[in-house]
């Protein structure tokens, strides 16, 4: 959160949680599970804020489908979602949503003699290599859009999710929006029948390893995975045909071309947005809690982390290799947070200094 905003939020929150009960956070720990994407951001949450305040977080990268399933079922006290849920479902389930952090999708190959952001692909490319059209790196597309760059003789191997997964629902949704044959064959959602038979494997750290491990072959994976598993990253061809590498400047340029900043809308697509240095596969990543918990004992903590993480978090998330979001948008948080009641009615305080 912009710090700028600290002082004024100040007064409003003294207000907000004057009355509110004492929050004994001792002995307290607080669970999180879900998307594997922003794992990293929330485990440097986590351990930081363990530190400054002596509650323990835990957080479990399980995929999105199964943050939002035990969410639901509240046997956790917040869930980690790359795809946002509707208003519909927020209140048929009693769930506050926020996004937390902007982050960008990158293709990833083990290929003999490429190193990072060495091969250039387009959208439409990439669709064709995903959907098992394209079997071999030296193919005559690929060559063409990589002068001078030596591709070897040797198939294609493709390593996709298993799980429910955002990552998986945003990668083929961009992929449908550039391929008409993609989106005939498999759609988009965080699990899709894929053509051919890929290798699946679970988790964002799951296909980092089996790419690693698998010549010839390619992936996807969340960008602070590509230097932490040291693979070579894919340049994508923006809406501009610029060639452009994942980075921090490129999930900005996405975000500023996006309703996200246009119209406040938080869940807006940052697929393939305009700019010349925009990054074509940019998301953004959401945490869900319980808007209705039975006491405060146990979420009063939980709020008192998320605040916290929103407060001072985005060196954090930008270390891990995200982009913070909008301070515009962080600053709707405060009055969301007040909406959160324990059932007998008690306010909670989530304030921390």
């Amino acid at each position: 959160m912009n710090w700028k905003l600290a002082p004024l939020l100040k007064p409003l929150l003294s207000l907000a949680t004057a009355g509110c009960l004492a929050v004994s956070a001792h002995a307290v720990e607080v669970r999180g599970a879900g998307a594997s994407f922003p794992s990293s951001i929330y485990t440097a949450w986590a351990g930081t804020f363990e530190k400054e305040r002596g509650v323990k977080v835990t957080y479990a990268a399980t995929g999105s489908g199964d943050g939002v399933k035990r969410i639901v079922a509240r046997e956790v006290d917040f869930a980690g979602t790359d795809s946002p849920l509707g208003l519909a479902e927020l209140e048929k389930h009693q769930l506050l949503q926020f996004p937390s952090a902007i982050g960008g999708i990158v293709p990833v190959v083990n290929v003999r003699g490429v190193g990072n952001n060495r091969l250039q692909l387009s959208g439409g490319l990439l669709a064709d290599i995903m959907r098992g059209a394209v079997t071999h790196w030296n193919d005559p597309r690929i060559a063409e859009l990589n002068p001078g760059l030596s591709l070897p003789r040797a198939p294609i191997v493709r390593i996709v999710r298993a799980d429910r997964s955002g990552t998986t629902e945003a990668f083929t949704r961009y992929l449908s929006s550039l391929s008409t044959d993609w989106a005939t064959q498999a759609g988009h959602g965080q699990q899709v029948r894929w053509p051919g038979t890929p290798s699946a494997v679970e988790g964002n750290d799951g296909v980092a390893k089996a790419v690693a491990q698998t010549d010839g072959a390619i992936g996807y994976v969340s960008h602070d995975r590509v230097s932490r598993h040291g693979l070579a990253g894919v340049k994508l061809r923006n809406r501009h045909g610029v060639a452009v590498a994942a980075s921090e400047e490129g999930f900005r340029a996405a975000v500023q071309a996006s309703d996200l900043n246009k119209k406040g809308d938080e869940t807006a697509s940052l697929l393939d947005q305009s700019g010349i240095s925009s990054w074509p596969i940019t998301v953004t990543t959401y945490l869900l809690i319980d808007a209705r918990p039975p006491s405060s004992e146990k979420s009063g903590p939980t709020l008192q982390f998320l605040y916290w993480a929103f407060l001072k978090g985005d060196p954090m998330a930008r270390a891990a290799g995200f982009a913070p979001l909008p301070t515009a948008i962080q600053a709707r948080f405060v009055p969301r947070f007040q909406k959160v009641r324990a059932r007998n009615g008690d306010p909670l305080n989530f304030y921390v200094e």
